[in-house]
């Protein structure tokens, strides 16, 4: 069983919340955003309880989903959305991009079955044409040698580099806007 990793995906949540402007709020609301883009690997213990890869509640199915991001983050935004003033609508917007950045990440990846994006209504599973990150191996013994090296270096690479860059580009753009109005 293989998928990009927790870190990878919390990167990429955290990336989100700052082009949402997300940092201006408690921290409760990039946890959220972390929580979101984890949780449709959740559907990894449908191997342990004998659900086939393939199948719709399958690993990359239906929590990978456009309509499972969709519903997801939207019972998440209206509840966390009683907290304080933060608009349910954006709320929403960030934590929807959040889970659904999980499959595109996913969508990226060197190995699986690719995703269903489109579950329930279509199972058919996609890969982009470009998949460069390398999948993360579920055995702890391997994660922890030299193919966990290689999905780390990886992941920096297409995660981490493109990520940092958009943070460098939006604090610079922040500074340049502060001093000019």
């Amino acid at each position: 069983m293989i998928m990009a990793s927790p870190l990878a995906h919390a990167v990429v949540a955290v990336t989100v919340a700052v082009g949402f402007h997300i940092p201006s709020v408690p921290i409760r609301y990039w946890l959220l955003g972390i929580l979101c883009a984890e949780v449709p690997d959740f559907d990894v213990i449908g191997f342990w309880l004998g659900i086939p890869y393939e199948s719709i509640l399958g690993h990359r199915g239906l929590s990978h989903s456009l309509l499972f991001a969709a519903l997801f983050s939207g019972m998440v935004a209206m509840w966390a959305g009683r907290w304080d003033s933060v608009p349910r609508a954006r709320l929403w917007s960030y934590l929807f991009l959040a889970t659904l950045s999980h499959g595109i990440m996913d969508a990226l990846t060197t190995g699986g079955l690719g995703v269903a994006f489109f579950a329930p209504f279509d199972n058919t599973r996609y890969f982009f044409s470009f998949h460069p990150i390398r999948v993360t191996p579920l055995e702890p013994s391997l994660v922890m040698g030299p193919a966990g090296i290689a999905v780390l270096k990886s992941e920096a690479l297409w995660v981490g580099f493109p990520c940092a860059l958009f943070l460098l580009g939006w604090s610079l753009s922040r500074g340049r806007w502060n001093r000019t109005g």
